[in-house]
């Protein structure tokens, strides 16, 4: 049983959206190969790190209405108030934003921050700027759910970048999710924003890494005050 324990934990499972990429770009090596050798290898890595980015690891994700856990695996980038998507319709006053901003080295799948249902799903054509500067909120492609909690509205914002090209969204409007359960992916790099209403405070600093379903990025009800934070 230990061995097989150690098998599980050391081969991650792919996502099943990541099959197709995984297939071409081996049959991309296999061709590669055959025009010059030394190219299938250089194939054959470019396909592990497709494998490895469609990974989906499990997570152990804290079950607690106040807290709010990362969407998404990556580099906290923001946390300010900021006003939510007009699509969202969440109003036009500002709410704290917590940006989650993804490379091409991060686990790609996106999982729920909170427990709630989702009352409403609005999809944005947009551009694909870098998904870090700031404008990328309003101006790149993206897809916005609402999930409606114990605490109020909340948004979780699927935004494309430079390379990504793809949102995938699984859920639909009414379905209750868990905190911490899969809804969506991006392919290719891209960031989230999470938009949370009054009472939520931050637990993350900018330039934190996030680990989706298990960091929490916010808390409900909070008497520390602010996330104090140090280089070391």
């Amino acid at each position: 049983m230990d061995l097989l324990e150690t098998i599980r934990k050391t081969i991650v499972p792919v996502h099943k959206e990541g099959y197709p990429f995984i297939a071409a770009f081996f049959v991309g090596s296999l061709v590669l190969g055959w025009l010059w050798n030394p190219l299938f290898w250089v194939g054959m890595v470019l396909t592990l790190w497709c494998a490895y980015f469609f990974r989906d690891p499990e997570r152990i994700t804290p079950q607690d209405d106040d807290l709010v856990i990362s969407p998404a695996d990556g580099r906290v980038s923001s946390v300010q108030m900021s006003v939510p998507p007009e699509e969202l319709q969440l109003g036009s006053e500002p709410m704290l934003r917590i940006t989650i901003f993804m490379n091409v080295f991060n686990c790609h799948v996106n999982r729920a921050p909170v427990r709630g249902r989702v009352t409403n799903i609005a999809y944005k054509e947009g551009s694909f700027l870098n998904a870090e500067l700031d404008k990328a909120s309003v101006e790149n492609e993206r897809n916005g759910l609402v999930i409606e909690t114990v605490h109020g509205n909340i948004g979780v914002v699927q935004i494309a970048g430079l390379v990504a090209r793809r949102i995938v969204c699984w859920t639909n409007p009414n379905e209750p999710l868990d905190a911490g359960e899969r809804f969506g992916l991006i392919r290719f790099g891209s960031r989230l924003d999470v938009f949370l209403p009054a009472g939520a405070e931050p637990r993350v600093s900018l330039g934190q890494t996030a680990i989706a379903g298990e960091t929490v990025i916010a808390e409900f009800g909070s008497t520390k005050g602010p996330v104090v934070s140090r280089r070391s």
